[in-house]
């Protein structure tokens, strides 16, 4: 097995839609208006996201999280957007297939707020 690191996504009903719809096994694709896919890399700001920014602009936010293949996560630097804890991935868009076929395992919902 693989060494992994768990990355968190926040996110709204119709994005957890989709994730659900394909049995919890790979992210959608980017709309044309997110050029990157940006999960983060903690439970405390994932769910800071999902209960300021997913229950105000949807009614509800969910927090998941998810293992990648070490090796290939490696690629991307973390980026601190805010403060100490607020670090996330950024992927490119075109690039989500690929981090999709490193998914170990399934995404996992570890939170609903509403």
């Amino acid at each position: 097995m693989p060494l992994t690191v768990t990355l968190y996504r926040p996110t709204g009903p119709e994005e957890f839609a989709l994730i659900e719809a394909n049995g919890f096994t790979a992210w959608p694709p980017r709309l044309p208006e997110q050029p990157i896919f940006y999960p983060v890399t903690n439970e405390a700001y994932a769910v800071e996201i999902a209960t300021k920014w997913n229950v105000r602009d949807s009614g509800v936010g969910y927090v998941t999280r998810f293992e990648v293949d070490a090796e290939f996560m490696a690629r991307y630097e973390i980026q601190q957007v805010g403060a100490s804890h607020h670090t996330e991935w950024w992927v490119p868009a075109e690039e989500l297939d690929d981090l999709n076929r490193h998914i170990v395992g399934k995404i996992e919902v570890i939170g609903k707020y509403e």
